[in-house]
């Protein structure tokens, strides 16, 4: 982080809001095209389609950044602000495969069954106190 400058961060920051926005977007559009073609669906397609492409797209752009050999500003304005914007599943995703890449199969996999897991667990606690409020 010592390479970024207030500028960047802010561009990070500008970029973070057209992810999410883009991340409303693409939920609603392939919900749409799914319910147009099934419309008795009910399994939450369109958070499917942003989770899996944005993890592609981490994992793509971790890649170039990985053939670099750096860390350039850019990376961090798409990995952190847009695709953080976008999900922030795509960052949970990449970390299990860079740790399985590392040769850390334990951990890997205990961080994708964790966080999946422990989220899931998170959101019920979550709605439960909001409902019970």
């Amino acid at each position: 982080m010592s390479d970024l400058t207030w500028g960047a961060l802010l561009l990070i920051a500008a970029v973070g809001g057209l992810g999410a926005v883009l991340r409303y977007v693409s939920d609603g559009l392939a919900t749409y095209l799914v319910q147009t073609r099934w419309p008795e669906s009910e399994f939450p397609w369109g958070l499917w389609f942003v989770n899996i492409s944005g993890s592609m797209l981490m994992g793509l752009t971790a890649g170039v950044v990985l053939s670099e050999k750096s860390a350039p500003v850019w990376a961090a304005v798409v990995m952190t602000g847009l695709l953080g914007g976008y999900t922030t599943f795509s960052s949970a995703s990449y970390d299990t495969v860079r740790l399985i890449r590392e040769g850390r199969i334990f951990a890997g996999f205990s961080n994708a069954f964790g966080v999946l897991g422990i989220a899931v667990v998170a959101a019920g606690i979550g709605l439960w106190l909001g409902v019970s409020a």
